[in-house]
């Protein structure tokens, strides 16, 4: 995850307030100003000796801030910086901050060699597409594949204790979690978006299934449902695939009775894989149809598709590895 910084020089209390509440990591300003910035919010303060702005307009200027690098100090290159010789100090060293003046370069200096930069430094001309960037290079996990399952079966399952993931984020509708027996499978369960007579819509909500099924988090890891806590980021799909970060508010455990819901998805060789998920027998609980729209367990039939996202199996302690394992 990119850090993201704004430079407030000169120091301007409605740009660093702006900043604050987008949700940047530092802000880089005079010494001078340092605890005019610490008394608008808890936030790292930079000063341009901590992160020196260096020109990068000549091979000797990107050889000196690879030097600095090298040793071990931050640098931030000036505006105006170019791929190519980007390019060259990061394959050399690590460290590297680039300004930047726009969403649009913001985004690139994040992904120059598919690593980017280390560090943003958001520019105040910049200070309209802040809440953006750090959407793009904060939240945003890039794209996932989905594919169309069909379900075969819905069968109760007995009593069980299910998890309720109560982010402290709003979702829409079409997004949820990833979630399955197997890692390998996993069924994309609906947010809590919609209302019916009864009750209310609670679109922080995901009710995710049994404690022992798998959920799908950031950075290609996964976890039991069971030890999500408080504080703990997950990640957030949509319908069309794409993903961000949500953090957990709260986390409710409670016996409820449960249904196994299998599918099966035909892969492009022609071969059929199939997966399970338990969710909690309620009208509220939803799976997610083909174009997003939620559908409820309790009215769920075999021959419907929804979707869902087939992986290798094979991890350990949520990290993916190389292993001759079978989950059902």
């Amino acid at each position: 995850m990119k850090k993201i910084i704004f430079k407030a020089i000169p120091f301007q209390k409605k740009l660093v307030t702006l900043a604050l509440e987008s949700g940047v990591d530092a802000i880089l300003t005079e010494a001078a100003r340092a605890d005019d910035v610490r008394a608008l919010g808890r936030v790292e303060v930079l000063t341009p000796d901590e992160l020196p702005t260096l020109p990068l307009g000549s091979k000797a200027d990107e050889e000196a801030a690879t030097a600095q690098l090298k040793a071990g100090r931050q640098v931030s290159l000036q505006k105006g910086w170019e791929i190519i010789p980007v390019e060259n100090i990061l394959a050399q060293a690590t460290g590297l901050a680039l300004e930047c003046e726009s969403l649009d370069r913001a985004v690139l200096a994040a992904g120059i060699l598919e690593r980017g930069a280390d560090a943003v430094v958001v520019l105040p001309e910049a200070a309209g597409d802040l809440k953006a960037i750090v959407a793009e290079l904060k939240l945003s996990q890039g794209k996932m594949d989905l594919q169309r399952a069909v379900v075969t079966a819905i069968e109760p399952a007995g009593l069980g204790h299910r998890v309720c993931v109560d982010t402290i984020s709003m979702l829409r509708r079409g997004q949820g979690m990833l979630i399955g027996n197997s890692s390998a499978f996993t069924f994309l369960v609906h947010a809590e978006t919609e209302s019916n007579p009864y009750v209310a819509a609670r679109p922080f909500r995901i009710n995710a299934g049994a404690v022992h099924a798998y959920a799908v988090l950031p950075g290609d890891k996964t976890c039991y449902l069971e030890e999500l806590c408080a504080g703990r980021e997950v990640l957030v799909v949509g319908a069309d695939g794409q993903t961000s970060l949500a953090t957990v508010g709260r986390v409710k455990v409670e016996v409820r009775p449960m249904l196994k819901i299998t599918a099966k998805v035909l892969t492009d060789d022609g071969a059929e894989v199939s997966g399970q998920v338990f969710l909690q027998n309620a009208e509220t609980i939803r799976v997610t149809a083909p174009d997003g729209s939620p559908v409820s367990v309790v009215n769920l039939k075999p021959g419907d598709e929804i979707l869902c996202r087939t992986d290798v199996a094979g991890r350990h302690f949520g990290m993916r590895i190389r292993e001759d394992i079978k989950e059902g």
